[in-house]
């Protein structure tokens, strides 16, 4: 049992017993039934942070009860039930119960027949005063702003985190990219190159020779998936080539005309080919959103022997004298598909606007 219900508890229990002392205390003719609506009154603020406008409405129907029963008890566990609704956010809940408290007292003190009209609207200022409410009603709602406040910086802390986490981790992307990608990629080539020409002159590739290329192929696939988890910050599953058309349908909910083509079997792409299209996409429609002014964009994706073609185009407000200058997305894309051997041309077109056009390896990307 956790902390807070066996503080509830208690705080019930005491409420129930602080009422039925009270009860007891007036020399009463017993009355089994008010006693149990003090008793029950009490006991229903153990259940208040989970059914606080529940306990709102048992509290309340108590208080009536007793009083009309001709017990002069305080209605003190309707003023735990409002500090209750309010910290849960039934501020209006907790208005209205009140307000109908206000009428309802006097009408339940004349109901029990110990007081005329007068004495009974002067009783049940004794009973329910309006600063009590005021004041378990002000207590709810500033532990309601407290707590509030206290998960907004919670959350940011939690949010600053990871975004340091995630500039770290791209930092380390492209310093592994900018350290090791050319160098593997040389050594790669220059043994692929030297055992074809061996092979072309009839000559026996020396096993060394052949070792290089294999470790130098290996390395280049290790460091590839090494960058995609670097750079790759969503959930499982990754988002794909099959994932492209919801982009361009948020575009299109977001006031663009986006229009999408994709051509070819996208079956026999690899997932790393994939996850780079489906960023470039998002990452072309995002910025044609914050800083293209576009009205339209297309969206073209073909599927060719060996290579995959990514293209987005817009109508925006680039032109080829005024170019944009590149900003992190630009160079994130770059990235992403250089690390895959790829190609990328971002540049205003011709006829205005702004065109990103990729070509990726899809038979063997390095």
């Amino acid at each position: 049992m956790s902390r807070a219900r066996i503080l509830d508890g208690a705080i019930a229990l005491g409420v129930a017993a602080a009422l039925l002392v009270t009860g007891l205390s007036g020399h009463h003719e017993p009355d089994l039934l008010a006693y149990a609506l003090l008793a029950a009154g009490g006991l229903a603020l153990a259940v208040r942070r989970r059914y606080p406008l529940a306990v709102l409405v048992v509290t309340a129907a108590c208080a009536l009860g007793y009083q009309a029963a001709g017990f002069e008890v305080p209605v003190v566990a309707f003023l735990f039930a409002v500090y209750a609704a309010v910290r849960a956010g039934h501020r209006v809940a907790a208005v209205v119960a009140s307000v109908v408290m206000i009428g309802a007292v006097p009408l339940a003190i004349l109901a029990s027949g110990l007081h005329t009209t007068g004495e009974a609207f002067t009783q049940s200022r004794d009973v329910l005063q309006l600063a009590w409410l005021i004041a378990a009603g002000a207590a709810g709602e500033a532990l309601r702003q407290a707590e509030r406040r206290a998960d907004e910086a919670e959350r940011t802390r939690e949010e600053t985190a990871r975004r340091r986490a995630d500039e770290e981790r791209l930092h380390i992307a492209r310093e592994l990219h900018d350290s090791l990608t050319h160098q593997i990629s040389v050594i790669k080539v220059q043994a692929e190159v030297a055992v074809h020409l061996a092979q072309k002159r009839g000559e026996e590739v020396p096993d060394a020779l052949l070792a290089i290329r294999d470790a130098g192929r290996e390395a280049a696939r290790e460091l590839r998936a090494t960058l995609e988890a670097l750079r790759d910050d969503d959930k499982n599953p990754p988002h794909g080539l099959d994932d492209v058309p919801g982009l361009v349908d948020r575009a299109r909910t977001a006031g663009l005309d986006a229009r999408l083509t994709i051509e070819g079997r996208r079956d026999d792409v690899p997932a790393a080919v994939g996850r780079t299209a489906y960023r470039i996409v998002q990452e072309s429609l995002t910025n044609v959103a914050r800083h293209a002014a576009a009205a339209t964009a297309s969206v073209r994706i073909d599927v060719r022997p060996g290579t995959l073609v990514v293209r987005v185009d817009d109508d925006g407000t680039a032109t080829v004298d005024t170019p944009p200058e590149p900003g992190v997305g630009l160079l994130g894309m770059r990235e992403r598909v250089t690390a895959l051997g790829g190609q990328l041309h971002a540049e205003p077109r011709r006829e205005g606007g702004f065109s990103v056009r990729a070509e990726l390896p899809v038979d063997h990307p390095a």
